[in-house]
């Protein structure tokens, strides 16, 4: 049933802005086969704005018809660009929340490479759950001080005291926020020195630059900084810090145990939400040009008689091909997750290969789904002789 309410704050006064029929339920689940791939399950989309607290969901989501799964592949991890990334949080955290050790637990710890990097940095002990996890893939010189649960966190986890909580890319794919949020607070008690990280994106960004590539079903909750704090704060929490990372793409929130809930919101949450507002307005007005100038561009170079690329089979590559209706206009689609290699994109039914494929292909543009990736890809492509045009999605 739709949902009526917002799940951040309870408010039912909410305004839908963008509405998408018939798309993948998920866009990261391996399939094997492209007839599996045209046929996988799809959902409808219509995304809420919440006036009262900022947050935006997708009020039809249907979480029955999710299906996460250890062939669930969503690693960024075999990008040297994201590990870096990696290393700069982990690092960071290692200098100053001093965790050796100490026990660390990381909700929806995905493949583990977070995890594993943060003890091996600092020495603690580590905990992973996630329904996708593949300990049988793990190779980390901490493995004897790390556990590793395929499930969904919830009650039946709340016997584990750690000293520091991770929950990074998890927040934006649960639907009922304030009652995940609050359970976890619930289940720190009295605890007043746990150290709580949450990364996730940030909605601004996909309303100022109309990236409707980075709208998708599985992702059904949606923050700026001013959505995230709230409910943090409402449940709980007090914000140490709160700042955007990785070109600006992620949010990135540190915060403790509060003594008492804030319910009440300031002038300064009313102007933040009333911004939100303004940014909403403005992607529901322009977000169809958007579309339509780059369904333009991609069907004028399969017309032209131009190979075209796609690079990255994430998330982004299905809402791109799925919401733009893309088939042979694309003529394949790449990843360097050699996991990937061989299987089909829901959706779309395109073939996932290796970049070693383009030779063949030779193609005349590539499009790069994430443009902080755009050195890594011209690097991977000059080493395979091949310099076509890139063209990168903002």
């Amino acid at each position: 049933m739709p949902v009526d309410t917002c799940q951040s704050c309870g408010s039912r006064d909410l305004e839908p802005f963008y509405r998408l029929r018939g798309i993948p339920v998920h866009s990261c689940l391996m399939v094997g086969t492209r007839e599996q791939a045209l046929a996988f399950p799809r959902g409808d989309l219509e995304l809420v704005f919440c006036r009262d607290c900022g947050f935006i969901e997708n009020r039809l989501f249907d979480p029955a018809l999710e299906g996460y799964s250890p062939d669930y592949e969503e690693t960024q991890a075999f990008s040297p660009r994201f590990r870096r990334f990696l290393e700069e949080i982990v690092d960071d955290h290692a200098a100053r929340f001093g965790l050796a050790n100490r026990t660390v637990l990381e909700i929806g710890c995905g493949k583990g490479e977070f995890l594993c990097l943060l003890c091996e940095r600092t020495g603690a002990r580590g905990i992973g759950i996630d329904p996708g996890v593949r300990p049988e893939r793990i190779r980390s010189p901490a493995l004897d001080r790390l556990t590793f649960i395929r499930d969904f966190y919830g009650p039946a986890y709340a016997h584990i005291e750690a000293d520091y909580i991770a929950c990074r890319h998890t927040l934006e794919h649960i639907q009922p926020v304030h009652d995940f949020v609050s359970q976890i607070r619930t289940t720190i008690g009295e605890r007043k020195d746990v150290i709580v990280f949450f990364e996730l994106p940030d909605m601004k960004r996909v309303l100022c630059e109309r990236a409707f590539w980075d709208i998708y079903y599985e992702h059904c909750s949606y923050f700026t900084d001013a959505s995230l704090a709230s409910l943090f704060r409402r449940c709980g929490f007090a914000i140490d810090r709160l700042y955007r990372a990785y070109d600006d793409q992620y949010l990135m929130l540190e915060a403790r145990p509060a003594a008492t809930p804030s319910a009440r919101p300031s002038a300064i949450d009313r102007e933040a939400v009333r911004r939100i507002g303004e940014w909403v307005a403005d992607f529901a007005t322009g977000v169809r040009q958007t579309l339509a100038e780059l369904d333009s561009r991609i069907r004028g170079w399969y017309a032209a008689g131009r190979r075209v690329a796609l690079w990255g089979s994430g998330s982004k590559a299905v809402s791109l091909l799925t919401t733009l209706g893309l088939g042979p206009e694309i003529q394949a689609v790449v990843d360097i997750n050699p996991y990937k290699w061989g299987k089909f994109l829901a959706g779309s039914g395109h073939e996932i290969v290796s970049p070693e494929r383009l030779r063949d292909l030779r193609p005349d543009v590539v499009v790069v789904a994430n443009a902080i990736y755009r050195e890594e890809v011209a690097a991977d492509l000059a080493r395979l002789g091949l310099a076509p045009e890139l063209f990168s999605l903002p």
